[in-house]
């Protein structure tokens, strides 16, 4: 029966991810549609993470803010994002010594 919930739950999730690539790869959308459609990856991702760069630290926020300003800046001059993340875990490291 847990087997059944897992597989279930994996069909449900794949689903809403696997339909628009097949009935929407031949379509085009207006010029302002694609620009607002290619920002939401980027606005979701900062909501993401903007909450675990405040609270690297709970007492001690700009720890987070720093290591988040070091990656942004990182990340500004297209270089690989590993680069990005390798940057801020040192500046935190660093900071946290």
């Amino acid at each position: 029966m847990i087997m059944l919930t897992i597989i279930g739950m994996a069909i449900v999730t794949a689903v809403p991810r696997f339909l628009p690539a097949f009935f929407m790869k031949e379509s085009t959308f207006k010029p302002w549609v694609s620009r607002w459609l290619n920002a939401i990856p980027f606005a979701a991702l900062g909501a993401l993470i903007f909450p675990g760069i405040m609270t690297v630290i709970n007492d001690r926020p700009f720890v987070g803010i720093v290591g988040g300003i070091v990656a942004a800046i990182i990340a500004l001059t297209n270089i690989n994002v590993i680069f990005a993340v390798i940057g801020s875990i040192v500046t935190v490291y660093l900071l946290t010594m």
